[in-house]
């Protein structure tokens, strides 16, 4: 499969080891990342661009998300383009795995609801198994998608415990279901 990785080139000062920790995940499940545009650009390049090139550069990120079998994006750094990349990819019936490290998702897709729209806060400890997840979800393997409600007391349980035992807050509710079916089995 092919992902197509985007993040913030102004952000990339920061956050560089953490996008390259999230597209050799992707390279180390055997997936091909077009990633270059973000990883090798830099701020000076952008900015000295002629409009042909600009309009060039646009027309090549199109061809690149629409043969993409999904999108993944490290937002921890705020980025109007990649906010814009997401929505082409979910115009186009990507799924698209939106990551950042700190704080909240970004504010535009807090509350934006598309099933093909996964939000995830990740860490270096969880990152494997929430790209895993994605992966297998962007295939077909995955089961089923599920969303529910929780109060934000079980939220907070659930965010300090899958902290603690490094898993992805999916990972944990899934071992739950498992053990307590195999208890009643």
């Amino acid at each position: 499969m092919v992902a197509y990785f985007t993040a913030s080139i102004v952000g990339k000062k920061q956050y560089l080891p953490d996008y390259l920790r999230i597209i050799n995940c992707i390279q180390n499940k055997g997936h091909t990342v077009v990633s270059d545009h973000i990883i090798k650009t830099t701020e000076a390049q952008i900015r000295f661009e002629t409009k042909e090139e600009r309009l060039m550069f646009h027309n090549q990120l199109e061809d690149w998300i629409n043969n993409a079998d999904f999108l993944v994006a490290e937002t921890s750094f705020p980025s109007i383009s990649v906010g814009y990349e997401i929505s082409m990819a979910l115009s186009k019936g990507k799924p698209v795995l939106v990551l950042y490290n700190n704080g909240d998702p970004p504010s535009l897709l807090q509350h934006h609801k598309n099933e093909k729209l996964i939000c995830e806060s990740y860490t270096e400890t969880t990152l494997h198994g929430i790209i895993e997840d994605f992966i297998n979800y962007a295939e077909g393997t995955a089961d089923i998608r599920f969303n529910f409600f929780i109060t934000p007391k079980i939220a907070s349980y659930l965010e300090d415990t899958a902290r603690k035992d490094k898993l992805p807050k999916s990972v944990y509710l899934r071992k739950l279901i498992e053990e307590d079916m195999k208890c009643r089995s």
